[in-house]
């Protein structure tokens, strides 16, 4: 083991693992945050224009941009969820599920698709934040900088509301990035292996990232892996080191998620036998309650702050 049997080196670990991911933090994240709103407000902005200004949003319109209806429902006062603007308009979920993901049901017919789509529209313009679209009042189009004041506005609205998720992604990108680092300082190679290939097949000396893992002898399921190195020297049952980038900003989350990284280890070792073990790779909060219970699973890690503790892996 690495670090899951030395408990007495948790407590340090802790606090170092804390400050590196708060340092993180309060560089780069503003930055990350701040380039996701200006790209945000680009698309708002063009959204807008689609939508008329939303002077006369029309069945028509949302059928042909579904992906504007994200925007849409954050323009409205309040802003409205999805599953609300689903029972505000009595639609049906599927439909307002596909509409975001940027495509329109193909099985609803031309009538029942323009029927509910009318209730969208409906209810976004009775609700429409009007302080903001300061236009709607006067029956007018708006000039540039209206249009700037309240697409950015609304990417405001749009940004918080997926703030972890930018961060979290932001986050990982750059644990991925260390990795690939550390890897390529000794010699391995990125390489994507054969999906049609067994795991154990992998050749030595190469990496790859989110590779997909099928799990399950009855119901075959996919477990995305995000980073899989065969070593110079394989290990004679042939079975790549699997590693789990994990980051977070505060306790409560971790420990709420704790058991996720076990019942994936469990899946793995069900299907690949004893000798697959998954390592997370970790910076942030991670405290003696989360650590302790994933030693109990059988789990190991390496610490962000410590990344050279991977070459105890056999790298």
């Amino acid at each position: 083991m690495i670090n899951a049997d030395k408990p007495q080196q948790w407590k340090s670990d802790i606090a170092a693992s804390v400050d590196l991911y708060n340092s993180w933090f309060l560089e780069f994240a503003p930055i990350t945050f701040q380039e996701t709103r200006g790209l945000a407000a680009r698309l708002v902005a063009d959204a807008l224009v689609n939508a008329d200004d939303l002077l006369n949003l029309t069945p028509d319109t949302l059928a042909a941009y579904p992906e504007m209806l994200p925007t849409m429902r954050l323009s409205t006062a309040p802003p409205i969820a999805r599953d609300r603007l689903i029972g505000l308009a009595r639609v049906a979920p599927h439909l307002v599920k596909r509409l975001e993901n940027g495509s329109v049901p193909k099985r609803m017919s031309a009538e029942q698709l323009g029927e509910q789509l009318q209730r969208i529209c409906d209810v976004i313009a009775r609700l429409v934040d009007r302080d903001i679209f300061v236009w709607l009042s006067d029956n007018r189009s708006p000039d540039e900088v209206e249009r700037l004041r309240a697409a950015t506005i609304v990417a405001d609205r749009l940004c918080g509301a997926q703030s972890d998720p930018i961060i979290r992604n932001a986050q990982e990108q750059r644990q991925l990035a260390l990795i690939e680092a550390f890897l390529s300082r000794r010699g391995y190679v990125r390489k994507p292996h054969p999906a049609f290939q067994p795991i154990t097949l992998m050749e030595a000396g190469t990496f790859t990232f989110r590779m997909n893992l099928p799990v399950g002898q009855v119901r075959k399921v996919i477990i995305p892996i995000d980073v899989v190195i065969q070593p110079h020297s394989p290990r004679p049952h042939g079975m790549p080191i699997l590693i789990e980038a994990k980051s977070a900003g505060d306790f409560t989350n971790t420990n709420k998620r704790r058991k996720e990284e076990a019942q994936k280890i469990r899946q793995i070792s069900e299907a690949y036998g004893p000798n697959a073990e998954l390592i997370l790779f970790l910076c942030g909060y991670f405290d003696s309650g989360y650590l302790g219970y994933e030693a109990a699973e059988g789990l190991d890690w390496v610490w962000e702050h410590r990344i050279e503790d991977l070459a105890l892996l056999g790298l």
